[in-house]
């Protein structure tokens, strides 16, 4: 009997919640665990998150957060980080820095055809070449065509309403307090960190299964 295949959104250190949904999901050893990225930053314990991450073997995304991270000790700590990076930078090991740097942008699964991403892709353009600045911190589509984050262009639209399949894309990075569940792609930060549920998707079966957070850790 194959497993499953089990993709999980932004952790974001909350490490109760992670342990509690892996409770609800009861792993097996044939499973595939995908965790989307953005393991680290804003919630309790990016330290805990980690250690469970790699004791699991989860194959885990690089998202914008851990890409952050990285750019600022590769520049020798020149380029720009966010109030919660600090807090991070202070529990990374030697090791935790090899293992971000071993974090691929994207995981395909030929079985299902579906490609899981932290953030998502510039529709028009073959998912494997698009850059891990896009593939990390896309999240709407500005009037010109380009990728750019909600923020910036509250009047963009989803990535992922464009987004033309196969693939079927799962993504994390931009919170809603719902699923975005759509024909060709299924977004699943459902806030965790802020308040909201911590989601898995669940392959063969296209399911989703949800805990609610325990605390709102991040405004």
């Amino acid at each position: 009997m194959n497993g499953r295949t089990i993709a999980i959104g932004d952790i974001h250190g909350c490490h109760e919640e992670f342990k509690a949904l892996l409770a609800r999901l009861e792993l097996s050893p044939e499973d595939t665990l995908i965790l989307l990225g953005d393991l680290v930053n804003r919630g309790p314990s990016s330290r805990k998150v980690l250690d469970i991450a790699r004791e699991l073997d989860a194959i885990c995304l690089l998202g914008n957060h851990e890409l952050r991270l990285l750019e600022h000790r590769r520049s020798g700590g020149k380029t720009k980080l966010k109030e919660t990076d600090a807090a991070t930078l202070a529990i990374l090991k030697k090791s935790d820095w090899a293992f971000l740097e071993s974090m691929p942008l994207t995981h395909y699964s030929e079985e299902y055809d579906t490609v899981f991403v932290h953030g998502g892709f510039r529709p028009g353009k073959h998912w494997a070449k698009q850059d891990a600045d896009t593939v990390t911190r896309i999240q709407v589509i500005d009037a010109a065509g380009k990728p750019a984050k909600r923020a910036a262009c509250p009047n963009g639209q989803p990535w992922a309403e464009q987004w033309q399949g196969p693939p079927f894309v799962v993504y994390g990075h931009t919170p809603r307090p719902d699923i975005y569940n759509l024909e060709w792609s299924a977004g699943i930060d459902t806030a965790c960190v802020m308040g909201g549920h911590l989601t898995a998707y669940i392959l063969p079966e296209r399911r989703f299964v949800q805990v609610q957070a325990k605390n709102r850790y991040y405004r």
